[in-house]
């Protein structure tokens, strides 16, 4: 009885084992077949990417597309480990910094030849980041920079001068309850990235780099900076004492902040969200009358140097299809941004769009993201002291030391 039990159940977990290869080997199959799409959109974006997959796969429902998010450093660290270890997705989309450590590792393929200078012509030549003599993305939009959002129930005039941005955040920092507690913020924005810094860095003269791709960040300009962003907290109290990408996009959302500094993907989902939306540039600053630089750069899809050659011509289709003139304009219309392709951008004009106006102002006012792989040792340098100086660390003078050495050992390791 015994045996006889045994047999049974040895016969019975052959079976599922046999199963399971099946299954697996259906997967396989599948995923041979699929693209998969790696991304960092917001979730206006994201909708709009899940929209555009359907109608791609009308055209081919025999061939899955999937998508899975990430937080924009999660993504690069995600993909860097999937794609060394010969795997990750098709596709990764996100900003063209990312681009120069990915083409270092030969993590992403050229795409000139895969696509043709005919292709290319086709978008306008900003949103195009070469790197090496090679093009690595296909620009879904251009911008991807910082611009002042307002709530017009709080802010009926947009500030000017950094001083006119404190006068009226402070007086849009309220405890309207007098139970203690805030109940609105004059101004919120991402202080975990030095993404957030930079505009200011740039508005006291100060930049990331100099032309030979050194790391400037031990400057005047960037003690001026560190010591503007920490008193927006400290000094005039105008900010929350920790404020994240999601606490600001929330605080903002709810009518609980009256200004948000973000970038063209959060426009959309604030006029969703009811905000009677205001837009302008980041103000001068008053001290040196120059204005904030927010890095510009385009946004788009990169083709994982491990996609399988059969299965290009697919993913190059793919490709085309989200970034086509249609879809851009689509982007433009709903979300507020400025496209990349020229037939696309040709067209902002008759649209009579203010948001898109004034974002190709700030762009005009802005400086191109340096696509350089130093430039993602600059931002890895830049964050802990960043977060350091905020926290009543260490002083503004000790984080621009600190950055500065920390950058030039991690470029000089790079080139080891």
């Amino acid at each position: 009885m015994k045996s006889g039990r045994l047999l049974r159940l040895l016969l019975s977990t052959l079976g599922i084992a046999l199963i399971m290869l099946a299954l697996v080997a259906n997967c396989a199959k599948k995923e041979e077949k699929g693209i998969a799409i790696w991304e960092q959109m917001d979730p206006e974006e994201q909708k709009l990417l899940d929209a555009r997959i359907a109608a791609f796969q009308k055209l081919h429902p025999d061939v899955p597309v999937t998508r899975l998010h990430f937080e924009t450093e999660l993504l690069r660290t995600q993909y860097q480990t999937a794609a060394l270890a010969g795997g990750g997705p098709a596709l990764v989309f996100g900003p063209s910094d990312q681009i120069g450590p990915f083409s270092v590792m030969k993590l992403v393929r050229p795409l000139e030849e895969l696509f043709g200078a005919g292709f290319f012509g086709q978008f306008i030549e900003g949103s195009l980041d070469t790197l090496g003599g090679h093009i690595y993305a296909v620009p879904d939009q251009v911008g991807n920079h910082l611009a002042l959002a307002y709530n017009r129930k709080f802010v009926r005039e947009a500030p000017a001068t950094s001083s006119e941005l404190i006068s009226i955040a402070e007086k849009n920092t309220v405890d309207e309850n007098g139970d203690g507690v805030l109940d609105r913020y004059g101004l919120v924005f991402n202080t975990s990235e030095p993404f957030w810094l930079v505009p200011f860095l740039g508005g006291f003269g100060g930049w990331v780099m100099d032309r030979n791709y050194n790391p400037t960040l031990d400057s005047p300009a960037m003690v001026k900076a560190l010591t503007f962003v920490k008193e927006l907290r400290t000094k005039y109290r105008v900010m929350p004492k920790e404020c994240d990408y999601q606490q600001a996009e929330t605080l903002f959302k709810e009518g609980k902040a009256a200004m948000i500094i973000n970038g063209p993907w959060s426009w959309g989902g604030y006029i969703s969200a009811g905000i009677d939306l205001g837009l302008t540039p980041i103000p001068k600053m008053s001290e040196t009358g120059l204005w904030p630089t927010p890095m510009v750069s385009s946004k788009g899809y990169s083709i994982n140097v491990n996609c399988p050659q059969k299965k290009l011509p697919i993913v190059k289709e793919l490709v085309d299809f989200l970034t086509s003139t249609e879809n851009q304009m689509e982007s433009a219309r709903r979300l507020k941004m400025l496209p990349a392709r020229k037939a696309a951008a040709d067209s902002l004009s008759s649209m009579g769009d203010p948001f898109l106006e004034i974002s190709l102002r700030q762009v005009r006012l802005g400086r191109r993201m340096p696509v350089v792989p130093e430039m993602r040792a600059i931002w890895d340098s830049m964050r802990p002291s960043y977060q350091n100086v905020l926290n009543n660390e260490i002083s503004p003078e000790q984080a621009a030391q600190v950055m500065q050495k920390a950058a030039a050992q991690a470029i000089a390791k790079m080139k080891e």
